[in-house]
């Protein structure tokens, strides 16, 4: 079983990364809910940005689960997968908190994947895969080989991701802390969305 990611799940995913270098970052992966032919991967159509800097906060994430979990029901998505960076350049292994938040995804999607982002080799222009797969297998997380194909496209998704990094695209990005601030802030991103597809 392997994830694909979309060219705006990968996006988002290193905008939310890139706006907050200084910390730890973390966030959902949404696939559509629909029957696939065996060994066909998953697809994770999107990605929701949780929570910068604290990612431990249970009744926040509990919130954000909900939430995010009603809005995949009204638009025929299921949660499919986590990612995470951590604060520190050099840990790219998956801490309690991710492993955690995974195991729970897990329980409501078998193939659930866990996504880390390697900031080590972050730049802006994209050009090597940075993230490392992690996937569920006797109640372990277990490392998938770090390649291009989790992207459904990895030479589109490497240029837009650079070009949106370039625009500072990621200053408009809203995760979930910032939409408990302010409540008007969108955490669908509807503007980087366009973007992307723009781009596209």
């Amino acid at each position: 079983m392997a994830v694909k990611l979309t060219t705006q799940a990968y996006c988002k995913m290193l905008l939310h990364a890139a706006k907050y270098p200084h910390c730890a970052v973390n966030g959902l992966l949404v696939a559509e809910r629909q029957k696939r032919k065996d060994g066909q991967p998953v697809l994770c159509v999107d990605c929701i940005p949780l929570f910068h800097g604290t990612l431990a906060l249970a009744p926040m994430l509990e919130v954000a689960l909900t939430l995010i979990d009603t809005w995949c029901k009204e638009n025929k998505y299921i949660i499919a997968g986590y990612y995470q960076a951590n604060e520190r350049m050099k840990e790219i292994r998956p801490n309690q908190v991710a492993e955690k938040v995974a195991a729970r995804i897990a329980e409501n999607f078998n193939e659930a994947a866990l996504i880390m982002v390697d900031n080590n080799k972050f730049t802006m222009d994209c050009c090597e895969p940075i993230l490392t797969v992690f996937e569920h297998h006797d109640n372990k997380w277990k490392c998938r080989e770090t390649n291009v194909d989790c992207c459904e496209d990895w030479l589109e998704a490497q240029k837009i991701t650079s070009a949106l990094l370039e625009s500072r695209s990621y200053d408009n990005l809203t995760d979930f802390d910032n939409h408990l601030d302010d409540l008007r802030n969108d955490w669908t991103n509807p503007e980087i969305n366009k973007a992307v597809l723009h781009l596209c």
